[in-house]
């Protein structure tokens, strides 16, 4: 079979008709994996797919036009390939989309496996009714939620589970930030240094403890060092914990009057606005979002995500002895070659791009081993 131009669709599950992409990094996904296949030399045809009932208007944040945007309803004839990302699809479009030979995949960026555990052991809810679809043809997991998950995924859903490439484009953060100074761009600034923790602290695998612990023994060492800590989405800990709040009496930074606990913050703004360093800490999950942000706009990015340990200021694993000292090393000589930093950033990242040429034909490799397409 000679490869060919392919119909994909994505799906996405709005929530609101305006809704943000600062929301969850879902949206962002299906975007940035959508702008890779287009950018393939195969022309291939991409459709967003609503699987919910929200309207498709015209205020959602992204070009129509470019990224055509419809109900699942409306646009699931004629696919080559269904990409489950953002929205689930139920056993009904599962057998309409099998009969007319369309490949089902289900791409993987979640923590499930842990979400699934903790829902269990803390009884959370999860999910309104669970469906477990059984007609995949295959599982795609990017590579920081594969070795965790990848038994989870393949054992429920009783498919090969492909580990395949992080995709990331600067797109969403460059439309969030084109109105403020120097576009969100680091600068330096004189003094003691703001220190921003922005974990959204949902689970185990991405949570403030550390980070903190970090900027507090940087405190001791030096607090003419430190002008303020900003903890994102902690608030609740502080008024409804008494394990947090207890935790947090025991700190310097807290009777100093340093640090504050706040709620959700968007986080190219608050970069601009409040930030000079970000410290971060993760457990299982070895690269998101976040990171690539920070270090596209020149943030110091202390953190220890082994995937990505060419980019900002790597610590090793749970090591915040070595965390303290690389915060450190930030806060007295950052700033004297930052620009250098930025452009090193940029540079590192560039391989997740998805207008990267190797990126863009590994996933066309993917695509037609999938439906059966020979090399070219």
């Amino acid at each position: 079979m000679k490869r060919r131009s392919l119909t994909i669709g994505i799906t996405i599950g709005l929530r609101e008709a305006d809704e943000s992409l600062w929301l969850n990094g879902i949206k962002q996904n299906a975007l940035y994996l959508a702008k890779l296949f287009l950018n393939s030399r195969y022309r291939h045809e991409v459709r967003l797919l609503n699987t919910t009932p929200v309207p498709i208007t015209d205020t959602l944040p992204w070009d129509r036009t470019r990224f055509p945007t419809m109900p699942f309803e409306a646009g699931w004839t004629g696919l080559d390939v269904l990409i489950e990302l953002g929205g689930q699809i139920h056993w009904e479009h599962t057998a309409a989309l099998k009969q007319q030979g369309t490949k089902i995949v289900s791409y993987c960026c979640g923590p499930e496996y842990v979400q699934n555990i903790e829902a269990m052991i803390f009884q959370r809810k999860l999910y309104d009714s669970i469906y477990v679809n059984r007609d995949y043809d295959c599982i795609w997991a990017i590579p920081q939620v594969w070795d965790l998950n990848r038994g989870f995924f393949e054992t429920l859903r009783r498919c090969p589970v492909r580990e395949v490439p992080f995709v990331w484009d600067p797109m969403a953060l460059q439309a969030a930030t084109k109105a403020l100074p120097n576009a969100g761009e680091y600068r330096p600034s004189s003094g003691g240094k703001r220190i921003s923790v922005l974990e959204p602290n949902i689970d185990v695998l991405k949570f403030c403890l550390y980070p903190i612990f970090i900027a507090e023994r940087a405190f001791r060492e030096d607090p003419e060092l430190i002008r303020f800590l900003y903890v994102a989405n902690s608030d609740r800990f502080v008024h409804d914990n008494r394990e947090f709040a207890a935790l947090m009496h025991h700190l310097d930074l807290i009777h100093a009057n340093k640090a504050c606990f706040i709620g959700r913050v968007t986080t190219p703004t608050f970069l601009a606005e409040y930030t000079d360093v970000v410290v971060s800490h993760q457990w299982g999950l070895p690269l998101n979002y976040l990171y690539l942000e920070c270090c596209w706009q020149g943030y110091p990015l202390v953190h220890n995500a082994e995937i990505v340990k060419d980019l900002g200021y790597y610590y090793h694993a749970h090591d915040l002895a070595d965390g303290t000292r690389r915060l450190l090393d930030v806060l007295t000589s950052h700033d004297r070659s930052w620009q250098d930093y930025t452009r090193a950033q940029r540079a590192g990242i560039a391989r997740f791009l998805a207008d990267d040429p190797q990126l863009v034909v590994g996933y066309d490799d993917l695509l037609f081993e999938l439906v059966g397409g020979a090399h070219p």
